[in-house]
């Protein structure tokens, strides 16, 4: 079973999104160590993979296939904290979001066993996007990365009340030039349907840290959702999806079609 997805749409295409959260896989013999209430993964980024599916926008798209409890592709290898002084989950998470254990007692991953995922897990999806990237810029002389996320409205161990509908990270404008977080900006500034912020309390995680150098013409930028504005469920799309689905189409439309000496959209 391979670790991620891959769909090549219409022409080739500086853009590349990543969806590395909406995997429901889990790695052999991992679900009878969990607790019941995590083998079905509650903090998946369900369904947004079907958000960011555009049968006529060409890009290319990776998404996982395992879940981010198997190891959490958007965190890096080390360990490191992104958000430091703030409650995170690591590479390989021991918690939920609700702050629960994953794991019944004593059958957490040791050291020995998280290297071992970040090996069998990680390292693939992550050397297929860097090859990705290399081939968008090899092409065009730019990527464009979207890297997709969702999550629960209300997560009290994150962040206070309900989330805005839409959270732009930029890692505080690093991770892209300014004239493609204005195109986004400027979108969201144009309609009245969702709240929305930027680099506040998602600012990008480690894929659009890692990845957005625009100093080397590649531009990511992290796009995270509250739920609630595509998802009836944990297993079906919402009436409100098709908005949703054609406002990124128009947006990243405008993306292919702006070029890096500064034409206008």
């Amino acid at each position: 079973m391979s670790v991620f997805a891959l769909s090549e749409i219409g022409a080739p295409s500086p853009l590349v999104i990543s969806v590395p959260h909406d995997g429901d896989k889990m790695a052999p013999g991992m679900v009878k160590r969990l607790q019941p209430y995590a083998a079905d993964c509650p903090d998946r980024d369900h369904l947004i993979a079907r958000v960011f599916d555009f049968k006529d926008l060409p890009h290319t798209r990776i998404k996982a296939e395992y879940s981010r409890y198997v190891v959490d592709l958007n965190r890096p290898a080390s360990g490191d904290a992104l958000y430091p002084g703030q409650s995170e989950t690591g590479v390989c998470p021991i918690t939920g979001f609700d702050d629960r254990p994953l794991y019944r007692s004593g059958r957490e991953p040791d050291d020995q066993e998280i290297k071992q995922r970040i090996e069998k897990y990680w390292q693939p999806y992550h050397h297929e996007l860097a090859k990705l990237i290399d081939r968008a810029k090899n092409r065009f002389g730019y990527c464009l990365l979207i890297d997709a996320h969702s999550i629960d409205d209300v997560v009290p161990r994150f962040f206070k009340g309900f989330l805005p509908h839409i959270n732009v990270g930029t890692f505080g404008g690093k991770s892209c030039d300014a004239q493609y977080q204005n195109i986004i900006t400027d979108a969201l500034s144009q309609q009245d349907r969702y709240s929305w912020v930027i680099n506040d309390r998602f600012k990008g995680g480690y894929i659009t840290r890692h990845y957005g150098q625009p100093e080397k013409n590649v531009h990511a930028i992290q796009l995270e959702h509250g739920k609630s504005i595509y998802a009836e469920s944990l297993q079906k799309l919402s009436h409100k999806a098709d908005a949703l689905i054609n406002f990124w189409y128009n947006t990243l439309k405008k993306f292919i079609s702006h070029t890096q000496n500064g034409s206008k959209v």
